[in-house]
């Protein structure tokens, strides 16, 4: 095992001459650290006198006191801003679906309504409830204090919708705050995380993706720089989208040409089936067209046993021939909103021929924009429509 031997010098001369070394050393590294302490003081004095100028200790108490009592003032009204919006957002929101409306305020759903008591409903739930009430054959009530609730006797608060829309949302791309009335707008036009489709989409690019990230990826898309024959199946898709649309207007245009023409605006009204569940429907009274007499009905999810189980509904139609024929007559149909209807649909033409085996058209769906709008339908005493008969003449 090996062994190790300090040696100590005890020279005196040389160990006098290590401690003057270290001395020295020792002393200018105080100096370095004196240097950097009157440095950093000098610089906090100097942002002081920049913070309170010459004021005197007491001032200086005060000041700093006040600008603590500043900041603290600020945050308790922050603070108290957000308890307030979420307080006026609890009282202004609708009795039913207990949220406030989401859409701009030009649109039917942000209308808010209020029963004879003043609970608030939006448009969309008032209109609901009149409609599950048309079809339980029931009385329509407010469901918070249950007085009854018609359009007769309820009105619209344009107060409370006018204090919704500066109440703030949150854009669902970018969760920015903004007063409601903006919201719409800005989700539309100008938030960067909207979801866009890319520029070529009609050429068959599947991409979609936020508005900022629409640029580049149009940069680098590979549908413009295709060929023909790649894009032919997209292309053929859309034109069979026009060619539908071009057959409806080539159609009504042939029949405008006809020679027995007829339209009656009509008035769908609600009745009640004989059957131990009543069911809903609705007729019109009997009116003449090519000199026989007709009626139209309507029922409501395709007869369904209970669609105030289904949230989407929707009405279908049929044209019963209540006089006797001697010959067939075909019959080209068509409903439209009429003068006096307010209905948001699609028009569709159909064609039947009646005979004497045969005098009830089949039932066709009203193709209506949605569900809200067949609501609205149930809800109002009365559906008015226009519907315009062509004859074919053999």
């Amino acid at each position: 095992m090996e062994s190790s031997v300090v040696v100590m010098d005890t020279n005196p001369t040389t160990n006098a001459i290590n401690s003057q070394t270290t001395a020295a050393n020792l002393m200018e590294r105080i100096e370095e650290i004196t240097e950097e302490i009157v440095s950093e003081m000098s610089d906090a004095i100097s942002d002081h006198s920049d913070r309170y100028g010459s004021q005197s200790p007491k001032k200086r108490l005060k000041t700093e006191a006040s600008i603590g009592d500043h900041s603290d003032d600020k945050h308790k009204h922050l603070v108290m801003k957000d308890k307030l919006e979420h307080r006026l957002g609890g009282i202004l929101c609708c009795a039913v679906c207990l949220d406030l409306p989401k859409s701009g305020i030009f649109q039917f759903c942000f209308i808010q309504i209020k029963c004879t008591n003043g609970h608030l409903m939006c448009a969309g739930c008032f209109t609901h409830l009149l409609a599950d009430a048309r079809l339980r054959d029931e009385t329509a009530t407010c469901p918070n204090c249950r007085c009854v609730i018609s359009r007769d006797l309820c009105s619209r608060n344009l107060a409370v919708e006018k204090a919704v829309c500066e109440l703030p949302g949150l854009c669902r791309f970018c969760s920015k705050e903004l007063p409601r009335v903006l919201l719409d707008k800005h989700q539309v036009d100008y938030c960067e995380e909207r979801i866009v489709r890319c520029t070529f989409a009609r050429i068959g690019c599947p991409w979609s993706g936020p508005f900022h990230e629409s640029g580049p990826h149009a940069e680098t898309c590979i549908h413009p720089n295709k060929s023909g024959r790649e894009v032919l199946d997209v292309l053929i898709g859309l034109d069979k989208e026009t060619i539908e649309e071009k057959k409806l207007y080539d159609s009504i245009f042939d029949l405008l040409s006809f020679e027995k023409i007829t339209f009656n605006d009509l008035q769908l009204k609600p009745y009640r089936t004989d059957e131990y569940i009543h069911k809903l429907y609705y007729e019109t009274s009997r009116f003449t067209a090519f000199n026989t007499q007709w009626v139209v009905k309507a029922r409501v999810n395709e007869d369904q046993r209970d669609p105030t189980q289904s949230c989407e509904r929707q009405l279908s139609y049929q044209i019963v021939l209540k006089s006797k024929l001697t010959t067939p007559m075909a019959i080209h149909y068509v409903i439209l909103k009429g003068p006096f209807g307010d209905m948001k649909l699609h028009p569709r033409l159909y064609k039947h021929e009646f005979n004497e085996s045969s005098n009830e058209s089949p039932f066709q769906v009203i193709s209506l924009h949605d569900s809200h709008e067949c609501n609205k339908l149930l809800a109002a005493k009365a559906i008015n429509f226009r519907l315009i008969m062509f004859q074919m003449q053999k």
